[in-house]
Order: C-alpha cells, then structure tokens, then sequence
C-alpha cells in the first residue's frame, strides 16, 4: 500500500514537472516551424499551456491529498509534509494565476489589436502590453518549475526522515 501511495505521489510530480520543462521546447519548435505565421504558432502554443495548466491543476490536487494523508499511513512524518505541501499550493497557486488571470488579458490585448498582435507597432500600447503579460507569464512557469524541482529535494528529504 506504502509503494502504491508513493507512486501516486510521485507520479502527478513527473507528469507536472516533465510537462513544465518540456513545454519551452515544444514552443520553441512550434514558432520555429511555423515562423511564417506567428499567429498561429501563438494560438498552438496558448491552447497547450491550458492544456498544461489542467494537468498541473489535477495533478497539484492529487498530490496535496496523498501528502495530506501520508502521515496517518505511515509513509512520512507530519512535519516531513509541510514544506512540500506549501510548495505544491504555490504551485497551483502560479497555474491558477497564469490560467484565469494573465492568459485571458493576453487574449484581450489579442483580440483588441485585431485578432494578430504580432502584425501590431512594438510601440503600441496593446502590444507592449501583451509583451509585458507574455514575460510575466514565462516568469510565473519558469517559478513553477522551480517549486517543482524543490517539492522533489524535500520528498527526497522526507524519504530520508520515514517512520
């Protein structure tokens, strides 16, 4: 029971965390192959980072509940959760955020620059607001991604400190 619980930990934390790394490539290749036309490339790219967001939310609920019950089975300490815990919430705390929050703005800035932000002055506001939103957005994922990699440290800690 102890191994099962363990893998559905540890599973949603590959699926979240390999998806996070991974996607900066498949973004990167997508505007490669289609430079010709960023705006479907940025369409492509937007409809896998909800995709993504999905899976980080299930996933981050998933592990939440295992790390929540892993003291009363015996697979950690009590106070062994706590740090990874916090973690995870700040994990789906950024995909909450970059999901309902900055995605949407981008699309406003996007459909009131007339559908194609690329075509758009850099000077222009919609588009230096875009770009402001696109880099916070690449912030809050590469944080992510950070959390994810500490959830990893402190578990491989927590292994260390079992009953």
């Amino acid at each position: 029971m102890k191994t099962l619980l363990r893998v559905l930990l540890s599973l949603p934390l590959i699926v979240w965390l390999g998806s996070e790394i991974f996607f900066p490539i498949v973004a990167q290749i997508t505007f490669t192959t289609l430079a010709s036309d960023t705006h479907t490339a940025g369409t492509v790219v937007g409809h896998l980072l909800r995709i993504l967001h999905g899976m980080g939310l299930i996933s981050g609920i998933v592990m939440l509940a295992v790390l929540a019950l892993a003291p009363a089975w015996g697979i950690y300490k009590p106070r062994a959760v706590l740090a990874p815990m916090v973690l995870v919430i700040f994990m789906i705390t950024g995909t909450i955020y970059s999901q309902f929050v900055i995605i949407p703005a981008m699309e406003r800035d996007r459909v009131a620059a007339g559908g194609a932000i690329d075509t758009n002055d850099p000077g222009n506001a919609l588009t230096a607001n875009f770009n402001k939103l696109h880099d916070r957005s690449v912030k809050v994922e590469g944080a992510i991604t950070l959390l994810g990699l500490g959830v990893v440290t402190l578990l491989a800690w927590a292994e260390t400190t079992r009953l």
